[in-house]
């Protein structure tokens, strides 16, 4: 076969050109074609390179690789048959074919790159390793590829907005802004070995909030020898490495962290608080300031109410200390007298102890005590002194101790002697005195035993008790001074007058103890409009209560309480027609049961029988006040009846009952049974024929005892 015979093509097709221009000239020599079935190689596989000449057949094929650009080509391999064949590695691939003896070859081929992946996944890191920065900071990308040291490797970046991209492996962000957030991957590149691109780390800057000072606990007003802590947050900023700088007050060495601890804080720590963080080059804003103040320590008030009770009465008392959102518990003390010290000690109350309420009932208060409080709050807790005492006074007369005035009224005139005696089973006693304006003294100026002596002056106007070495309280009394000297007293009982009794108010002057023309008022009304010597009252009650004053030649006395005692009589009195019908119906079926009884007697004989003793239990409901049921021991009713031979001429039916008087409160039983029995003499004669008279004599027996 002839060979083909070139042709030599001009471009462009002009055979006549002039100096300096440029014609290239080509043979019409036909060119191999390569193709290659994946320009990428991946780590450990291959790819399949094709190579043709179009038009004709019979070609056997030399393929050349190159490791780079810029280096010659190696042959492969040379007269091969197969026009297909696998590579495994990257680089720079041509083919030409040839045929015929001489061999006759086509052009080269165009160069296919195939590049080989590398088998190690680069990483991407930061330093600082912050994928939270702030505006202004400076960070730096890195791309590392494991196993991949000491080669020559080229980058390539995928990161966000870079306008170009760097082939180092590292991208240097200075003076970041929030245009450089976003996502940051690489790959590396070796001749024709190229990495798979890293996992994608995204970068997020930002401008950081404002930092913020708060205290814990949160309280901006905090007492001598408490303990708080001052923080510097930044939102947004957790798990940066921050130093923080301070504006405390009074700071001589500011602390770098985000706490600062005031232990047992004074005055010098009040003042104004802020902070700012700092991580490198880069600082936030100082935060606002927030202002701590701290105060000496404080002591809380003390209320009760009511101050002046009925016994028994509930007593509520209030705790209040400046703040009282501020996280206090409370403590409730009474005062117990400590007459050695000359001073009280202080003991618990009931479940008085750390209460999140600011007040506490004492129910069933019966007598003169005092008391105080005290706030605790914080961990370890910080306390409050305590409060000044309070006292709740009771009039009541009969407690364990008592305290008798004389002379015996409220007012007095100035420079008076008066005395006042502590009574009861005790041998140390102290008379105690609270003041108008709210001071509380411990001693009496003259105390001969258990007397006090006072010349009274202004300063005498306070409420008295006394108290024992063991701690009872006696009933407290007020005593008024009268200031004006020409001006009347009024003459009004210092204890509680009894329901019932009867009492005289009277007006007197320093000069002339019995007035005449004088006019009395009650809680500030005119009682009578007539003017007499002296208000009597034959027998009080509980209206009656109340302030008294009196009113000589246009002068007024000061005005005093006058107490009233309730006793438990008209209760009593009102259940007497109740008991008086629960009397009668019980008698009258004792009086049946007796029947029944002396008809069965007599039909079996029983004079001739011996003595014996028949009992009848009856038991009586007492229908008191609130109607409450006694237990059935105590409202019993037992009728003895003994019956003998015709020489026992006496009967006795003992009829024993509850006793109607109230028991002292408290106390909840009654009289014994012995007091209430009543004996009832029946005369039977020598047989029981007489029944009728014994019948009639024993029912009105039993009406007397039932409706007394």
């Amino acid at each position: 076969m002839v060979p083909i015979k070139p042709t030599v093509i001009l471009e462009p097709p002009l055979t006549q050109i002039y100096s300096s221009e440029t014609v290239t000239v080509r043979s019409s020599k036909p060119r191999a074609t390569l193709t290659a079935q994946s320009s990428v190689i991946p780590a450990g596989g291959s790819v399949t390179l094709s190579c043709s000449v179009e038009g004709s057949a019979g070609w056997k094929f030399d393929w050349f690789r190159r490791d780079s650009v810029s280096s010659k080509a190696q042959l492969m391999r040379g007269n091969e048959a197969n026009r297909v064949i696998s590579v495994s590695q990257g680089g720079l691939y041509h083919c030409r074919g040839g045929r015929g003896d001489p061999v006759y070859y086509t052009e080269d081929s165009s160069d296919v790159t195939v590049v080989e992946i590398f088998p190690s996944k680069p990483t991407v890191t930061l330093q600082p390793s912050w994928t939270q920065i702030y505006s202004g900071e400076t960070v730096t990308v890195r791309c590392e590829i494991q196993g991949g040291e000491g080669a020559q490797w080229t980058y390539e970046w995928r990161a966000a907005k870079l306008n170009t991209p760097p082939t180092s492996n590292e991208y240097r962000i200075i003076r970041a802004t929030e245009s450089d957030s976003g996502g940051y991957s690489c790959r590396g590149r070796r001749d024709y070995f190229f990495s798979g691109w890293s996992d994608i780390i995204t970068l997020t800057v930002s401008f950081p909030s404002k930092p913020t000072v708060t205290l814990q606990p949160s309280w901006t007003q905090i007492y001598s020898g408490e303990t708080v802590t001052v923080r510097c947050e930044i939102q947004g900023g957790e798990g940066a490495q921050w130093t923080y700088e301070w504006r405390a007050a009074k700071l001589n060495t500011p602390p770098t962290s985000n706490e600062y601890r005031i232990i047992r804080a004074t005055e010098s720590d009040s003042g104004g608080y802020s902070c700012r963080g700092r991580r490198d080059y880069f600082f936030s804003e100082w935060s606002d300031i927030i202002t701590l103040t701290v105060s000496y320590e404080p002591r809380p008030v003390l209320t009760v109410s009511p101050s002046w009770l009925s016994p028994g009465a509930s007593v509520t008392l209030n705790c209040e200390v400046e703040h009282p959102s501020a996280g206090w518990s409370f403590y409730w003390n009474k005062a117990v007298a400590d007459l050695s010290e000359k001073s009280s000690s202080y003991e618990l109350l009931p479940d008085g102890s750390g209460t999140a309420q600011d007040s506490y009932i004492i129910h069933g208060q019966t007598h003169t005590a005092g008391y105080v409080c005290r706030a605790g709050r914080g961990d370890p807790e910080y306390h409050t002194d305590h409060s000044q005492p309070k006292f709740v006074w009771s009039a009541d007369v009969h407690s364990a101790a008592s305290l008798t005035v004389s002379p015996d009224r409220v007012q007095h005139f100035t420079s008076d002697s008066v005395s006042l005696t502590c009574e009861g089973n005790f041998t140390e006693w102290r008379v105690r005195k609270f003041s108008e304006d709210g001071r509380l003294y411990s001693d009496c100026r003259r105390m001969t035993g258990s007397t006090c002596d006072i010349n009274t002056s202004k300063s005498d106007t306070a409420v008295y008790w006394c108290e024992s070495g063991s701690g009872e309280f006696s009933s407290a009394v007020n005593i008024t001074v009268q200031n004006d000297g020409n001006g009347p007293i009024l003459v009004s009982p210092v204890h509680p007058v009894t329901e019932g009794a009867s009492v005289s108010l009277s007006c007197s002057l320093r000069t002339q103890k019995i007035l005449s023309n004088v006019f009395f008022y009650h809680n500030d009304k005119l009682i009578q409009n007539d003017p007499r010597g002296e208000l009597k009252i034959s027998a009080v009650s509980k209206s009656d209560e109340g302030f008294y004053k009196c009113q000589y030649s246009g002068r007024e006395s000061a005005q005093s309480w006058m107490s009233v005692k309730v006793t438990m009589s008209g209760a009593d009195s009102s259940s007497s027609p109740v008991w008086l019908i629960v009397g009668l119906v019980c008698g009258v079926s004792l009086i049946i049961i007796l029947l029944l009884l002396l008809c069965r007697c007599r039909q079996s004989k029983c004079a001739d029988k011996p003595p014996d003793v028949i009992y009848s239990n009856i038991e009586l409901e007492n229908f008191g006040n609130k109607w409450k049921h006694h237990k059935p021991e105590q409202s019993a009713v037992y009728t003895n009846v003994k019956t003998g031979a015709a020489e026992d001429s006496l009967m006795y039916a003992e009829v024993k009952q509850p006793k109607k008087e109230k028991a002292k409160k408290n106390k909840g039983t009654s009289s014994p049974a012995a007091d209430a029995a009543v004996y009832s003499e029946v005369t039977s004669g020598s047989s029981l024929s007489n029944s009728a008279a014994m019948q009639a004599d024993l029912f009105f027996t039993l009406l007397n005892v039932f409706s007394s």
